[in-house]
């Protein structure tokens, strides 16, 4: 049974022999610790146990494809994971260093029935990972990770015979295939590839290349250092970077990715950073007019435009808001059998006929390129603008204590949602409804919005704001949204602000 922090700590005998596991890296929708803070290589031993005793539980044939990203200590994670996952019984297909997108690949590449990759996904160095899940396209969400916590916590592993270890070559080959087709570009495209020297560094270029892009290069090359900055495509750290590189080298866009390649952010001819919800609207435009009639998801913290737009009025979209988190938004495509799924963090969920429904960095790039082929005569910019004006707030990140976030949201929820039944206003103006699938989205008579959630990976609470009227009103309401935070005490400062 994993013994509690206090009990095996580094640098002491029991760290390397007993498992320690924090209670808290047992997140929403996929697993994250600092290492070696709160897990050590056994409590990651203990992990695969208790996933391999999950895949028995639920039934599933005993075969599991596992990558890991570029960091210095993710391979030592993914040993320690597979070690524990062949003490269950499992046969581990091991693909090597990859994204996510290529490990959620494996899956039907090779037929697997469940996938681990060991990532910590955007989250700076010091923090590792397992993204997991038994039914393609999906990965764990809060009941699965829910199980897997208890069976790992309460020491319920199982260990039994008939494990194996098989490394598989070939599958980045194959990814890259399927990515990229037989598919050619018509028009020429300058593209700034901004990967943050992460792993993305060693499929991005590539992929781009071989669609007939011409690649502008922004550290592309792997260091796991990360030299320059995180590599967040939904940090203006990041996206400064790749604005700056548009405007000195004069592409015609930018396109940036995270550190495990499930993410891509975009930056237009001009420098601008679109925010991705923005970006998902153009893509919903552009693929409504081949499948009109479609619905697409969107998450919480995304712009009104999936619902008010004319265009993708015209075109007969349904929007449907959703919970924030990759696993949340696979399951909600994949259950109401929409196109897409488009999260503001930069996540995309691409269903068939286009993807296969997980999110992919590398897809969306591709796709991008066939939208701008499809449009031979706009610019990622002349795109961008021809969308209805609205003034959005980055996503910002109070800091609040893991073991505190939830409690203090639902305090927070509760008083937004008084302050609806009280007839009080935000930034001058009625509350028409407050949403509340997911955190508060306060949405007021204009069809301008305040939301606030709690984040699932970190420990933070998560602000965003938008107006369809000004700028003068998107930071009003925040101003007003952020003096209900400061009742809180545990609340601390944000990451970023307006």
């Amino acid at each position: 049974m994993p013994k509690p922090l206090s009990e095996s700590t580094p640098n002491t005998w029991g760290f390397l022999r007993d498992a320690m596991i924090a209670p808290t890296g047992f997140r929403e929708y996929d697993a994250r610790w600092k290492y070696p803070d709160d897990v050590n290589l056994p409590g990651i031993t203990a992990l695969g146990l208790g996933l391999g005793t999950q895949m028995h539980e639920k039934g599933i044939e005993p075969v599991i494809a596992v990558g890991n990203d570029y960091r210095d200590y993710s391979l030592s994670i993914k040993n320690a994971l597979m070690l524990g996952l062949m003490q269950a019984g499992i046969h581990v297909k091991d693909i090597g260093p990859a994204v996510s997108p290529m490990a959620y690949f494996s899956q039907f590449h090779l037929d697997a029935p469940a996938v681990a990759m060991v990532t910590a996904s955007h989250n700076p160095n010091g923090w590792t990972g397992v993204k997991m899940g038994f039914e393609r396209p999906l990965t764990h969400g809060p009941d699965e990770m829910g199980r897997l916590r208890d069976i790992v916590l309460n020491g319920e592993g199982i260990a039994r015979d008939g494990g194996k270890y098989e490394f598989v070559d070939g599958v980045k080959e194959a990814y890259i295939d399927d990515l990229c087709g037989d598919f050619k570009m018509s028009r020429k495209l300058r593209i700034v590839c901004a990967t943050g020297n992460g792993t993305a560094s060693e499929f991005a270029p590539e992929v781009l290349k071989r669609i007939g892009v011409e690649v502008i290069p922004s550290h592309n090359e792997l260091d796991y250092t990360f030299p320059h900055y995180n590599p967040n495509p939904e940090a203006m750290e990041m996206l400064h970077d790749m604005a700056a590189s548009v405007k000195e080298s004069g592409a015609d866009l930018a396109l940036g990715f995270d550190g495990d390649g499930d993410r891509c952010g975009v930056v237009d001819n001009d420098g601008d950073e679109i925010f991705a919800d923005k970006v998902g609207v153009i893509m919903a435009r552009d693929l409504s007019k081949i499948y009109p009639d479609s619905t697409f998801v969107a998450d919480v913290k995304s712009t009104g435009l999936f619902a008010s737009d004319p265009e993708l009025q015209k075109n007969g979209v349904k929007a449907d808001y959703w919970k924030t988190g990759h696993s949340h938004m696979k399951r909600r495509v994949k259950e109401i059998g929409a196109l897409a799924g488009f999260e503001k963090s930069g996540h995309y969920f691409l269903a068939e006929p286009i993807g296969r429904g997980y999110d992919c960095g590398m897809r969306v790039a591709v796709e991008m390129c066939k939208l701008l082929d499809r449009n031979p005569d706009m610019s990622m910019a002349d795109l961008k603008n021809a969308l209805p004006v609205t003034y959005a707030t980055p996503t910002m990140s109070p800091f609040c204590p893991d073991l505190e976030k939830y409690d203090v949201l639902e305090r927070l929820v509760e008083k937004l949602v008084a302050k609806h039944k009280a007839g009080e206003q935000i930034a001058g103006r009625n509350i028409a409804q407050v949403v509340t699938v997911n955190g508060a989205r306060v949405i007021l008579d204009n069809g301008a919005w305040g939301l606030v959630r709690a984040s699932s990976n970190t420990p933070n609470l998560v602000v965003v704001c938008e107006s369809p009227e000004s700028d003068a009103e998107m930071r009003a309401i925040f101003a007003d949204v952020d003096a209900v935070i400061r009742t809180e005490a545990s609340v601390g400062e944000y990451d970023q602000t307006i």
